[in-house]
């Protein structure tokens, strides 16, 4: 067992999603302290803060059309980039896609991510690389709550257009967060769920599907 295994499992609970019943994935709840911790508190372990820890707004709405479209990913090559806990990745595996990369820079997110697809009986690959500007013939890309820095947003629109030039289908999870683009988008659906509990991202209420047109 890997030290980032071994922290993940240390620092979740087993979840069920409020969006995609479907999944269970190990992440962050009340009983799990990691949540309370500071960034300063990650900082001094060297680590990043642990977004893959949590199920966002974005990864639940791009994971819920999966399950309820799932023509968009049956038989494809899918791209989940920023995958985090790997919700999305596990979501496109199980509705049929032929082959998923789950792409996050994050070791953690690496070690969650292989956990939640053991627990879910799905393979997935997954890559640290930064595929950011590279085009690898994706049928599908899904890129969830990534829209949250100004300068890497826009690095990353830029390289997803791209990929919708060639002829990708592009969608985007995001509950409309300041950076996310205002034009070259149509939003697919929004789903409204009311949280449960403090932990749950709020975002949750406004969980919308984008697509790159």
């Amino acid at each position: 067992m890997t030290p980032q295994i071994a922290f993940v499992r240390k620092h979740t609970a087993t979840v069920t999603p409020s969006l995609v019943p479907e999944l269970q994935l190990n992440l962050a709840n009340e009983t799990c302290p990691v949540w309370l911790q500071t960034p300063e508190y990650f900082s001094k372990l060297g680590m990043p803060e642990p977004f893959w820890a949590f199920a966002w707004a974005g990864g639940q709405a791009l994971a819920r059309y999966i399950f309820d479209n799932p023509e968009i990913v049956c038989g494809k090559t899918v791209l989940d980039f920023g995958s985090g806990s790997g919700i999305v990745a596990i979501a496109a595996a199980k509705s049929g896609a032929a082959h998923v990369i789950a792409n996050d820079i994050d070791e953690y997110a690496e070690a969650a991510i292989r956990i939640n697809a053991k627990r879910n009986n799905v393979d997935i690959e997954i890559t640290r690389d930064n595929v950011i500007g590279i085009d690898k013939n994706w049928t599908t890309v899904f890129a969830a709550d990534v829209y949250y820095e100004k300068k890497m947003s826009l690095m990353i629109t830029a390289w997803l257009k791209s990929l919708v030039s060639r002829g990708s289908k592009v969608f985007i999870g995001d509950p409309q967060r300041v950076y996310l683009p205002k034009d070259g988008l149509e939003r697919v659906i929004k789903y409204s769920r009311k949280t449960r509990s403090l932990l749950e991202d709020t975002d949750l209420q406004n969980a919308q599907v984008w697509r790159f047109i």
